[in-house]
């Protein structure tokens, strides 16, 4: 490593351990991208008023005890725009997307609840095809919606609809530490629910014969769990801020690097030409029914054939693997031979995708 290579990982160390400040006076929309902007809204606004040893851990679902028995909770809203796009609606991607923080938490989802404000003017039928999504993909996912509630507000004041769901499960494990050599996969290709939103808008004379992938990962997840009992170390899905920003969470939290090999990257060629024409990286586009998961290395091939198996993982890959140094960073090595720092954006180049 060169003199000026060390110079730049200091630099990138120091910011990284560097206390968040919350430098704005009001909210921006970066702030909800789930990006460096909405870390620093977290950790200087909610952690601080709410702290406490369950949210500070940060997971996708809080697990605690009742009873004896282990239980996990999560919560989402969504705020999708447009409502419907190719391979789902805001509907399915609430139920879908509260069943996968539940699942990639180790657990095993049971219940939803389903919050609605609905804007004055929203058409009937359009809530009765949002709600009969949402049935489907309840059965699919095999959860049930038991609880609820419903606001209404003035016409201009919303977008139509918004949802909210949270969900409870049995919590059947934890995370465990991510260790120097572990493998990194992801269950499928990336990127295809945030291209598929932007090209929904019709904001761009581009057309590409793609969809939303938005699905309920628990059985596959489950699956993978079976196949090697006690390798599994963490599990992710990317949603907003897509792969990069899950691999920097990791990095981080383990304080270890993230080493991805860019040919191993799952992305179909509509993604990635889309991306191209908009100069973004598909790294940080967002996916609805894909996860990043951590294995030891000894289990990398079960767990790769555990999702080849299963229709949602037929096209997984082991995309990198964990190393000592340097720590908290996540590095890619290109298509072109070189090596690349891929850091966490402030904001989502896509706004409102779920």
């Amino acid at each position: 490593m060169s003199i000026r290579e060390e110079q730049v990982l200091e630099r990138i160390d120091r910011a990284r351990n560097a206390r968040p400040r919350l430098r704005e006076d009001a909210i921006t929309l970066a702030h909800g991208s789930g990006g460096k902007a909405t870390h620093t809204l977290i950790e200087t606004v909610f952690r601080e008023a709410f702290g406490n040893p369950l949210l500070d851990r940060l997971d996708d679902s809080a697990h605690f005890a009742v009873n004896g028995a282990r239980l996990a909770f999560t919560t989402d809203s969504y705020v999708v725009s447009p409502l419907f796009f190719p391979g789902g609606d805001i509907g399915d991607l609430a139920v879908n997307g509260t069943v996968n923080d539940l699942a990639v938490s180790g657990a095993t989802p049971l219940h939803l609840s389903a919050g609605f404000i609905l804007e004055e003017g929203f058409p009937v039928s359009d809530l009765r095809r949002i709600t009969e999504s949402m049935r489907r993909a309840a059965e699919a996912a095999g959860v049930d919606i038991v609880t609820g509630d419903t606001k209404v507000v003035e016409r201009g004041k919303a977008d139509g609809c918004y949802i909210n769901t949270a969900g409870v499960g049995v919590a059947r494990s934890g995370a465990a530490a991510i260790r120097p050599g572990d493998a990194v996969l992801v269950t499928g290709p990336i990127g295809e629910h945030g291209v598929t939103i932007m090209l929904a808008r019709g904001e761009l004379d581009i057309e590409a014969d793609l969809a939303s992938d938005t699905a309920p990962l628990n059985c596959l997840l489950a699956d993978v769990r079976d196949a090697c009992p006690g390798a599994v170390r963490r599990m992710r899905d990317a949603t907003r801020g897509g792969v990069a920003t899950v691999l920097n969470e990791l990095a981080s939290d383990a304080g270890a690097a993230v080493v991805v090999d860019e040919s191993r990257v799952p992305v179909r060629p509509e993604v990635r030409g889309a991306c191209e024409l908009l100069g973004i990286d598909p790294l940080y586009v967002a996916c609805e029914g894909r996860a990043v998961i951590v294995v030891d290395p000894g289990a990398q091939e079960s767990a790769l054939a555990a999702l080849h198996a299963h229709p949602l993982g037929r096209d997984a890959a082991v995309i990198g693997h964990v190393r000592d140094d340097p720590p908290g960073l996540v590095l890619l090595k290109t298509a072109f031979g070189g090596t690349r720092i891929v850091d966490l954006l402030v904001g989502d180049p896509l706004p409102r995708i779920c």
